[in-house]
């Protein structure tokens, strides 16, 4: 299969979507993004990162000032002719699947966001890269499939058929879905298992965002399992770089038919992360040394839908691609705060290493 030079990604605005694009854009790639740009958390933020890329708020459904080959729709995917309006509109080499409802304690809040993006946009795309005959698809899983599993590090071949939120049992459906469309009609489908993402333009309801915003405003943060929790946190730059590695190289059929492969189809999941967990508590008094502060804490238990620890078992991915995540904990939350404090113009000399 050919390098793709026509990238359709959906969720442009968002966190990871917004960066994919950008490196894509500055590899010399023609990206068509997609957004809804909805209100789950500030749309300023959303517009703001999309003003990096060259699109204003009042030049939606347009191409790039600073890109000439982005093009920016705002679509529901939920809306089937809007998607296929699209899918029309432009000759695509691979989509990169990110939009979804994001967050595991709000789906118990309102699940039908997750089924309207999360199941039915992912069938809406995935039906229109079959029509249009795209044989490249990668997409959004998480690592919160693993669910209850306890066993670490997670593996790519543990049983994920018992998650514990609405969120991750729409991630495990999209898996299923795609295998299928992988085995009916050969389109190379590769999900990546994403590991708390972090870094620059971060989504606000993530816990490094919800940390430094309430220290710069004096509150208490709220430490869920008492600081107990692992997090494999990834930066974002990192991601990226395995997102396009999965783009450039996607999933082959294999030869013959194999255990983890029984129907011999073009399809592949992977997690990726940064394959060193980190404790929660370590990682706020990191920020704390970061910016010369420290936090006042609310410790509460572990909240509904919420696993204590998560680890990437990276082996595989790391084969496949050549995988090396490269920065540490420190420099990606120095490198997030000097966004932050850039961004939200705040008069503070942080407490930068080198």
């Amino acid at each position: 299969m050919e390098k793709p030079t026509k990238i359709l990604i959906t969720g442009a605005a968002g966190f990871i979507g917004f960066h994919l694009s950008k490196q894509l854009l500055e590899m010399g790639l023609e990206v068509i993004g997609l957004d809804m740009v909805n209100d789950y958390y500030d749309p300023q933020l959303k517009w703001d990162r999309l003003k990096q890329l060259g699109i204003s708020q009042q030049q939606q459904n347009s191409v790039s000032e600073n890109y000439p080959k982005f093009h920016f729709y705002r679509v529901d995917l939920a809306d089937r002719t809007a998607v296929n309006r699209v899918f029309e509109s432009h000759t695509i080499d691979a989509v990169c699947h990110l939009a979804a409802q994001a967050g595991v304690r709000y789906s118990i809040e309102n699940p039908m966001a997750y089924i309207d993006a999360n199941i039915i946009g992912f069938q809406h795309v995935l039906e229109a890269v079959r029509e249009h005959g795209i044989k490249n698809f990668s997409y959004a899983s998480s690592s919160s499939v693993y669910g209850g599993n306890l066993e670490l590090p997670y593996k790519t071949s543990h049983s994920v058929d018992h998650p514990i939120s609405l969120y991750a049992a729409t991630k495990k459906s999209n898996e299923l879905i795609a295998h299928t469309y992988a085995h009916l009609f050969g389109i190379s489908t590769t999900g990546l298992r994403f590991f708390t993402v972090y870094g620059p333009w971060g989504r606000p309801d993530m816990a490094l965002f919800l940390f430094t915003k309430a220290l710069f405003e004096g509150k208490p943060i709220q430490v869920f399992n008492r600081g107990e929790m692992l997090r494999d946190f990834t930066y974002v730059d990192d991601i990226v770089q395995g997102v396009v590695s999965v783009l450039m190289n996607p999933a082959q059929a294999p030869q013959e038919k194999t255990a983890e492969n029984p129907t011999a189809a073009p399809y592949q999941v992977f997690n990726i992360g940064n394959n060193s967990p980190v404790k929660l508590m370590d990682f706020i008094h990191t920020i704390e040394k970061v910016v010369g502060k420290p936090f006042e804490m609310n410790l509460l238990p572990i909240q509904p839908g919420d696993v204590p620890q998560t680890y990437a078992h990276m082996d595989d991915f790391v084969e496949a691609f050549d995988y090396k995540p490269e920065t540490s904990i420190r420099s990606g939350i120095e490198r997030f705060l000097q966004w932050y404090v850039r961004y939200y113009k705040i008069d503070l000399d942080l407490n930068i290493n080198g």
